[in-house]
């Protein structure tokens, strides 16, 4: 995931938090189901499976099941059997991906957890409900030893910082990542539009709006800001309210966070915890609910984005929208068709004041193994191979070679002869797949120059947040968290369109609903759990 959260965003993704793809969703997604309890003691759980030389014993094959984010590629089935060949080959086993669709991970992601069948390991970020599964007793705890002896190629690559990071109450319960993303938000143009608008060179999306007015007025069949419900719905409200601060930097686990109202600048070194009702977020949040109305009441943003499940990104493609918004990953597919389809993209970096964007955590991507899996220590070694291995890393990133994809003669990566981006059944970055090793990854010949412009400078723009690694505790206040996720969907994302009458009405209700669902004991708990994290390090 994956963006403005991925993913995702991206979420799960830039504007890091408001623009996960879970922050439209709004709704309570903290029920209290039945939950399974987590062994007291890991190994427990992993009774040791090894032959007497002490290599692992592969003698019975194991079916594992596993859950991801996001909709199959239609090419899944063709490589999850090239997957299940080499599974077979190399530890007796077999896998079977399901996936856990973006509007529907508020409510099926803990329901699949709470029920402990049919379930091995599962997507696991800070971005999405890690924290509050862990606290349930849904994931299995984890220590050194299980993943040493049965993920030994993560362990030699991974930063022992990482597994400090996971932590929840004292106990490990994901594998994160080896290769945070290195990525920014970003906001795609069309040139041949911004010729028409006579925009040059644009660096922020408040300087947009002569652009959105050229799709209003000459492109019938586009709607300038075509947004939907998940990623998109709150992604412009949150790139406007970044020119103002480093926005935003919320030290929050609820799955949903721009639902809970407690931020921090992301370039505050002493990480002073803000809630909606503090400067500078109320005014950052007000100039950028006023730019909306404005372009809302304007005809440039779809009436009812609830309703809408396709992204921008993919309606740019097709001519259906005038922006997209992904990030720095996840657009490169989108890029390309787009190149194929003779349009000319500008990419638009979304910053800081400052010019900066946050660093992503090793926890932005990771796997969870389910509590009650009978198959813990073969589901690990299934993932130290999908993680690490480099033939299996491009084989669940990017396919198989000479179907979907083929590396040309200077090491770049392009489509096989006859394979185009729409018809490529296997895209790269689609299948969920983010925890992979991305070191292995290489340059693609689609890149556009825009692109590989932006590429080279993301080094630059990354800038260490004063909450890297840190992950909130919402077990204390999980009513009060209920409470504002509520609030959320019913008073702030109709702000984040621009579909209220009034801005500065909209904004002292919303403020007195956040008072009342409890905002204050939240951000209390926030700042003494923040302020423990900063003494530690």
């Amino acid at each position: 995931m994956k963006g403005f959260k991925r993913k995702g965003l991206t979420l799960l993704s830039g504007v890091l938090l408001l623009s996960m793809a879970l922050t439209a969703c709004g709704g309570n997604n903290n029920s209290e189901s039945a939950a399974t309890n987590a062994p007291a003691d890991p190994a427990a759980a992993t009774p040791a499976a090894t032959e007497a030389g002490g290599t692992p014993d592969h003698s019975k094959e194991v079916k594992l099941v596993g859950y991801l984010l996001g909709e199959a590629p239609k090419g899944m089935p063709e490589v999850m059997a090239a997957v299940n060949e080499k599974l077979k080959k190399d530890i007796n086993a077999t896998l079977e991906i399901n996936y856990i669709g973006w509007g529907d991970v508020a409510s099926k992601y803990p329901l699949i957890l709470a029920s402990g069948q049919d379930v091995d390991f599962v997507f696991a970020a800070d971005w999405n409900f890690y924290v509050s599964e862990s606290n349930k007793g849904s994931f299995l705890e984890l220590n050194e030893d299980m993943i040493k002896s049965n993920m030994p190629k993560y362990y030699a690559n991974q930063d022992p910082a990482a597994y400090q990071a996971a932590q929840v109450n004292g106990k490990q319960y994901m594998i994160p990542t080896t290769t945070p993303d290195r990525k920014v938000n970003v906001i795609v143009l069309r040139k041949d539009i911004m010729d028409q608008a006579g925009l040059v060179n644009p660096t922020k999306i408040s300087e947009l709006e002569p652009y959105l007015a050229a799709v209003k007025q000459s492109h019938p069949d586009m709607i300038p800001l075509n947004l939907d419900s998940q990623y998109d719905l709150p992604t412009p409200f949150g790139a406007l309210a970044s020119e103002k601060f480093a926005y935003p930097g919320a030290p929050m686990d609820s799955g949903d966070p721009s639902s809970v109202g407690v931020f921090t600048d992301n370039e505050d070194p002493a990480g002073k915890v803000l809630s909606i009702t503090d400067e500078p977020v109320q005014g950052a949040f007000k100039y950028a609910a006023d730019t909306m109305k404005r372009w809302y009441d304007a005809g440039y943003i779809n009436k009812n984005p609830y309703s809408n499940k396709v992204r921008s990104k993919d309606n740019f493609v097709e001519g259906k929208a005038g922006i997209a918004f992904g990030n720095s990953i996840d657009i490169q597919a989108t890029l390309a068709a787009c190149a194929q389809k003779g349009i000319e993209t500008y990419v638009m970096p979304v910053l800081s004041p400052t010019g900066h964007a946050p660093t992503s955590s090793w926890l932005n991507n990771g796997v969870a193994i389910a509590a009650n899996t009978p198959n813990a220590e073969r589901a690990l070694q299934a993932l130290d191979l999908i993680m690490q291995d480099e033939s299996y890393v491009y084989l669940t990133y990017y396919g198989i070679e000479g179907k979907n994809y083929a590396v040309t003669a200077d090491g770049k990566l392009t489509l096989p002869e006859g394979v185009t981006a729409e018809t490529n059944t296997y895209p790269a970055d689609a299948a969920g797949f983010w925890f992979v090793n991305k070191d292995y990854f290489k340059p693609s010949v689609s890149w556009t120059d825009s692109y590989i412009e932006l590429n080279s400078r993301i080094k630059d723009f990354l800038a260490p947040v004063p909450y890297l690694g840190f992950s909130f505790n919402s077990e204390k206040v999980k009513s009060e968290i209920a409470n504002l996720k509520n609030v959320s969907s019913q008073y702030f994302l109709p702000i984040t369109i621009g579909a209220v009458k009034d801005v500065d009405k909209a904004f002292a209700t919303l403020n007195d609903k956040l008072k009342a669902a409890g905002i204050d004991k939240v951000k209390a708990e926030v700042e003494a759990q923040t302020s423990a994290f900063l003494s530690a390090k």
